[in-house]
C-alpha cells in the first residue's frame, strides 16, 4: 500500500500527474485543489496518497495536504460516491467551502458541482456532516503559463473532465479570454471558469 510519494514532477495537468521516484514514474490522479498549488515541472513534490484497488485497476490519488486526503477518504465512504466523483467534488469547491456547505445543509450550493444531484447532496450532508474535520483553505499559487492556445485546450479538457458540457465550458473560457490581452495562467483560467459556471 502506497501512502506517500516524493519525487520530481514530470507531468502536470489538471486531471493527472506523473511523479518520478528514483526513475519510476507514478501516475497519480488529483483534484484541482492540489493542482493549483503544485510546483513547476521538474520541481520536487511530496504527495499524500490514497491507493484505491478495484477489480479493474489499482489507482493512486494524490493530495498535497492531509486535510485534502482526509476529506477525500471521508467522501468515498458515502454511499454511491466513488473516487471519480470525490475528485470532482474537491475540484468543484475548496475543502473549506465544501465543509461549510455540508455543515450548513447548503444543498443548492452542492448541486452546482457536476455529478452531484439533490440526492447525492443530501447523502453527503446526512452521512458526513458530523465526521468532517475543521479544514483550512489551501493557499493557491499560479506558477505556469503556456503560449498560444494550449492553455485554452488544457482548461477546456479539465472542465469537460469535471462534467461540464463542452459548449458551456467553451463559452466561459471565451468570456475570460476576452478580458485580458495576456493569456492567464491555467490555474487562474480554470478557477475563474468554475466561478462562472457555478
Amino acid at each position: 500500500m502506497i501512502a506517500q510519494l516524493s519525487g520530481n514532477l514530470i507531468l502536470r495537468s489538471p486531471d493527472k500527474l506523473i511523479v518520478d521516484v528514483n526513475g519510476v514514474g507514478y501516475l497519480v490522479h488529483s483534484p484541482l485543489s492540489t493542482f493549483y498549488s503544485l510546483p513547476e515541472l521538474g520541481g520536487q513534490v511530496a504527495l499524500k496518497i490514497h491507493t484505491h484497488m478495484s477489480e479493474q485497476a489499482l489507482k493512486l490519488f494524490g493530495f498535497l495536504t492531509q486535510e485534502e486526503l482526509t476529506l477525500f477518504e471521508t467522501l468515498i465512504g458515502v454511499n454511491k460516491v466513488g473516487p471519480k466523483l470525490a475528485l470532482a467534488i474537491l475540484s468543484g469547491m475548496s475543502p473549506a467551502d465544501l465543509t461549510v456547505a455540508i455543515q450548513n445543509n447548503d444543498i443548492a450550493r452542492l448541486n452546482k458541482i457536476p455529478g452531484v444531484g439533490r440526492k447525492t447532496a443530501e447523502r453527503l450532508i446526512i452521512e458526513i456532516r458530523d465526521k468532517l474535520p475543521k479544514l483550512e483553505a489551501t493557499p493557491q499559487s499560479h506558477v505556469e503559463h503556456w503560449e498560444g492556445n494550449a492553455i485554452m485546450d488544457d482548461a477546456l479538457s479539465a472542465l469537460v473532465n469535471l462534467g461540464y458540457k463542452k459548449n458551456e465550458a467553451e463559452r466561459a473560457l471565451k468570456l475570460l479570454s476576452g478580458k485580458d490581452k495576456e493569456t492567464p495562467a491555467l490555474e487562474v483560467l480554470i478557477k475563474e471558469s468554475l466561478n462562472l459556471l457555478s
